[in-house]
C-alpha cells in the first residue's frame, strides 16, 4: 500500500493500493546541504506558447520513430466482475512493458499533479502521471525502474473493467518497490480507469513516447540543476522529455573536449556533470539520446551547469 511522503502529499485515497514511495536520497558532497525531493522548487512556466518545445498540448509533433501502440486485445473484450479485486502477484515483463496489478495513489476526485516523486522533479503540473514497479520478484530490482532510468518515459496503460478495457498514457514520475506492483496509477488517470471504485485492477502497459500526448506535460523541456550545485560539484536531470533519457554527452563547441555523463548512484534521475565543465565559461554542446526520437541539443556556457536550480529551456539554448 502507497506509503510515505509521496502518499500523503498526493493525498492518496488508495485503500486497495500497493504503491510504496522511497524519498530521494542525498548525493551532494558533505560541505553541501541537499534538499529532498519534497522540498525542490517548482520549475518555471515561463515557457511562451509559441515555443516549439511547448507541451503536446500546445501541438507538439509526434515521434515518427517511436513505436506505435499495440491496442491487439487477441479477441478479449477486457469485460470482467469484481474488476477491483485482481488478486495480488508479481508483475510479468513483456518485450515493451508487463501485465500486472494497476493501481492507485492519487485521489480519483480531487486530481492533483504529480509532486515530482522519486524522479526528483518537484512540483509539476503534470496530471497524468504514475509510479512503475522496482521489482519483479520481491527485492530483486528487476523491474523497469532501474534506479530511475525509466523517468520521464510514458507508459500506455489499458485495465480490464465492468464496461471492457479501458485506457490510458502516463509519464513516470516515481517508483512502486512493494510486492506485486505494477503500475500505480496518480489520480487524474485512475479516474479514467477505475470511476470512483478504487482498487488493484487486471492491467497491461507497454513504453510509448510521451510526444503529441496530452496531460503528460508540465512544462517545456528543460536542463534542470539540481540545488547546491556549485563550480566543485554538480548534477542535472532533463525535466518533460520527450521519452526515457538513455544518456547525456557534452561535447566542447571550440575545442575537442566530450564527456558521457554517468548516472548518480544514490539520488535517482540524475548524472554527473564534470568538474572541468563546471569551472569555465567555454562553451559546450549538451546532447540528451532518448529511448525513441531525435536527439535534443542545447548549447550553453559550461558555468551555468554549477548554478543550483536553473532551470535552462531547450528552446532558449538553440542554435
Amino acid at each position: 500500500m502507497s506509503s510515505s511522503q509521496e502518499s500523503a502529499k498526493e493525498n492518496s485515497s488508495a485503500a486497495k493500493s500497493s504503491s510504496s514511495k522511497a524519498p530521494e536520497s542525498s548525493a551532494a558532497p558533505a560541505s553541501s546541504t541537499t534538499s529532498s525531493s519534497s522540498a525542490e522548487k517548482p520549475s518555471s512556466s515561463a515557457a511562451p506558447a509559441s515555443s516549439a518545445e511547448t507541451p503536446a498540448s500546445s501541438g507538439e509533433p509526434a515521434s515518427s520513430a517511436a513505436p506505435a501502440s499495440s491496442d491487439d486485445d487477441g479477441g478479449d473484450d477486457g469485460k470482467c466482475t469484481d474488476c477491483d479485486s485482481y488478486t495480488a502477484a508479481d508483475p510479468t515483463l513483456t518485450e515493451n512493458g508487463g501485465k500486472g496489478s494497476v493501481t492507485t495513489y492519487g485521489s480519483v476526485t480531487a486530481k492533483e499533479t504529480s509532486l515530482g516523486g522519486a524522479c526528483n522533479y518537484g512540483q509539476t503540473n503534470i496530471q497524468y502521471y504514475a509510479a512503475i514497479h522496482v521489482n519483479v520478484s520481491p527485492g530483486d530490482d528487476k523491474g523497469p525502474w532501474d534506479g530511475g532510468a525509466a523517468c520521464g518515459g510514458c507508459v500506455r496503460v489499458k485495465a480490464k473493467t465492468p464496461d471492457g478495457w479501458k485506457r490510458v498514457t502516463v509519464r513516470i514520475t516515481d517508483r512502486c518497490p512493494d510486492a506485486n506492483c505494477g503500475v500505480d496509477l496518480g489520480g487524474a488517470p485512475a479516474s479514467d480507469i477505475m470511476g470512483n471504485t478504487v482498487g488493484r485492477y487486471y492491467g497491461e502497459w507497454e513504453f510509448v513516447s510521451c510526444e503529441g500526448v496530452e496531460g503528460v506535460w508540465g512544462d517545456s523541456t528543460s536542463l534542470w540543476v539540481k540545488e547546491s550545485a556549485s563550480t566543485f560539484w554538480s548534477i542535472v536531470h532533463v525535466r518533460n522529455p520527450k521519452d526515457m533519457v538513455k544518456s547525456i554527452s557534452i561535447y566542447g563547441v571550440d575545442s575537442e573536449e566530450s564527456y558521457e555523463l554517468e548516472m548518480v548512484v544514490g539520488t535517482e534521475n540524475f548524472w554527473t556533470v564534470p568538474l572541468e565543465v563546471l569551472q569555465t565559461d567555454k562553451k559546450y554542446r549538451v546532447v540528451v539520446k532518448y529511448r525513441t526520437g531525435t536527439d535534443d541539443e542545447w548549447h550553453i556556457k559550461g558555468s551555468e551547469l554549477a548554478v543550483g536550480e536553473a532551470n535552462l529551456y531547450l528552446y532558449e539554448h538553440r542554435e
